[in-house]
């Protein structure tokens, strides 16, 4: 009996000690970026390099495009680059990149390229990276595309509550000194040199979610030919003044999810660019900005289309436009099959709006971008202009299908009316307010 019992011991260990590592494996290894020499005190030292004594700091990769940088940004830079080396080549489940709390971390232009070989990995952002804030820091950085880009990682997961800061406030102002109305002039190179803050591009499986994203000189995030997204729990947040500051750009991807967060910009909240298919945004708060847009379409006479889009349970407030459909003259392709649903407006200019004539000085002629089947279902709220609802169809391509289906919106000045206009569109009103002329009842 009693070697009965030791043996039942020794086996019920063993199922513990395989457990306890089976469990410790399935959670994957933590590789945290203070291990691999980050500073994390988010300074730079202000003296460039130039000592050939320094030089065993600098390797192939980094030598001319960090020799103007400190050796304290250099190794920051390579700290983060050495410690994606090792999580990227980790094949057990789920590796985690740690960015860790309590530290700040400033980073330039660096990109982490995959494939991994876990099917999962993680980047735990709970920490704080930042850009620099001048253009001087960025002297010598040749990427003027993407701030942190994630290339080919598929399974991907960032979460961890951290935070983001582009600190784009010196471009902003470049862009406004150009000219007052934000339209942008190829030939500032302060202006024209800006960089998206986050661009994942094909990462299949990628799922984003509570972080912290501010101040992006340019775009906050861009999603570019990627499948299966899941964003959700996002605060983004840049001054209505800042100019192209988009929250969340879409790209040539397909079936992406978008839902409760926070975004209020100088741009779109949501931009749905070209060859986008199945995107659901549901839950998102946004303002101020531009509202939820799909396009700009066709700009220099291309090909582009967007089709199953369903925008659901959203509010605007104070946006420069509510949900909107952009396309240039002289493009070609379609949009199709797009519902916006259950919105909500609270002083919107343009709460409603599709514009084809979205550039009146791009390339004139051509057959246009078809719009088609667009459903606005259970739309309120309030405008802030006396056109609540502008459909501005252009005469080839026009818009067939439209459907209102109990849209009212009031005027956000009490006593005032409002009204809806309406060029070369086809539809049904089963019930809006104002009245939309061109649609039947």
């Amino acid at each position: 009996m009693k070697c009965l019992v030791t043996v039942i011991l020794f086996f019920l260990w063993m199922v513990s000690f395989c457990s306890c590592r089976l469990l410790s494996e399935a959670t994957g290894r933590r590789f945290n970026v203070l291990d691999y020499g980050a500073d994390g005190n988010g300074k730079i030292d202000a003296t460039p390099v130039h000592d050939p004594a320094l030089s065993f700091y600098f390797d192939n990769l980094f030598a001319e495009k960090t020799r103007h940088l400190s050796i304290e940004n250099v190794l920051e830079i390579k700290a983060f680059q050495r410690a994606w080396g090792d999580f990227c080549q980790a094949s057990e489940e789920m590796p985690t990149l740690v960015v860790p709390a309590g530290n700040t971390f400033l980073l330039k232009s660096v990109t982490f390229s995959g494939p991994c070989m876990s099917k999962n990995p993680h980047v735990l952002i709970q920490g704080t990276i930042v850009a620099p804030d001048s253009f001087d820091s960025w002297d010598g950085d040749d990427d003027y595309e993407n701030w942190i880009g994630f290339t080919a990682v598929f399974g991907l997961m960032v979460d961890g509550g951290g935070k983001f800061d582009g600190q784009g406030e010196a471009w902003w102002k470049a862009c406004n000194n150009i000219n007052h109305d934000n339209s942008l002039q190829d030939n500032d190179s302060a202006c024209s040199n800006r960089r998206q803050a986050l661009h994942f591009n094909k990462c299949n499986g990628l799922r984003l979610s509570n972080l912290h994203h501010v101040n992006s000189q340019r775009g906050h995030i861009s999603i570019n030919a990627c499948d299966d997204v899941q964003v959700s729990n996002l605060q983004i947040l840049a001054p209505d003044e800042s100019p192209n500051t988009d929250g969340i750009d879409i790209s040539g991807s397909n079936h992406v999810n978008i839902q409760d967060s926070f975004i209020g910009t100088g741009d779109d909240c949501i931009a749905i660019n070209g060859f986008s298919t199945y995107i659901n945004v549901t839950g998102v708060k946004c303002g101020p900005g531009h509202g939820i847009s799909i396009g700009s379409l066709g700009k220099d006479g291309a090909y582009e289309t967007v089709e199953e889009v369903h925008v659901k349970s959203c509010s605007l407030k104070g946006t420069q436009n509510g949900v909107r459909i952009k396309t240039w003259e002289g493009g070609s392709g379609y949009v199709r099959k797009i519902t916006f649903e259950d919105i909500t407006f609270v002083n919107s200019e343009n709460p409603i709006i599709i514009d084809q004539q979205y550039n009146p000085n791009g390339i004139r002629g051509g057959p246009g971008i078809k719009i088609s089947d667009v459903t606005y279902r259970n739309v309120h709220g309030s405008s802030a202009d006396e056109v609540a609802i502008t459909l501005d169809c252009a005469g080839k391509a026009a818009c067939t299908n439209i459907v209102m289906d109990n849209v009212n919106i009031i005027s956000s000045n009490p006593g005032k009316q409002i009204r809806a206009s309406c060029n070369n569109a086809k539809g049904t009103a089963i019930s809006a307010s104002p009245i939309v002329p061109c649609l039947s009842s």
